[in-house]
């Protein structure tokens, strides 16, 4: 199973390193995960100033953040449903994950571990979002929080 990955680095910043363990992650994810083989995702990585638009564009929030989900398989309001022919299997589009570096290289530094680890968290955590998972009550925290450690400690990312 592989997805088809995009990833952008609008900061320009991030070493070919840490893209790639990005996009390696993901792709171990997803075969752990059994994701639709060759679904889309997008990552972006950009700054403090860029996430904290985003947030406040988009969640009212006006503050940064590590990391934002957009899911592209839920269906808002006044959306029409695609309805594929019965032999044809229809392309996933999981969505857009978007992460702050600046943020993921400050919360390194206070939990006392690598860059790329954090990245590497932030980027599975926008993942199982978008695959509807969340942490909003305490029972899904506990599940979705359990999923990626599980996850990160298998790839060997752990703490």
């Amino acid at each position: 199973m592989t997805l088809e990955l995009d990833m952008i680095d609008e900061t320009e910043e991030l070493a070919p390193d840490a893209l790639d363990l990005v996009e390696d992650l993901l792709q171990f994810a997803a075969q752990k995960l059994e994701i639709q083989n060759d679904s889309e995702l997008v990552v972006t990585f950009v700054d403090n100033a860029r996430i904290q638009e985003i947030n406040r564009e988009y969640r009212d929030k006006d503050q940064p953040t590590d990391v934002i989900s957009f899911a592209l398989e839920e269906m808002g309001e006044d959306e029409t449903e695609i309805v594929w022919e019965e032999d044809m299997e229809a392309p996933r589009i999981l969505g857009d994950i978007v992460i702050s570096t600046e943020s993921a290289l400050e919360q390194a530094n206070e939990y006392g571990h690598g860059f790329d680890r954090e990245l590497g968290f932030l980027a599975l955590h926008g993942l199982l979002h978008l695959l509807g998972y969340d942490h909003i009550e305490p029972e899904d925290e506990d599940e979705m929080f359990s999923l990626q450690r599980e996850v990160l400690n298998a790839y060997g990312l752990e703490r």
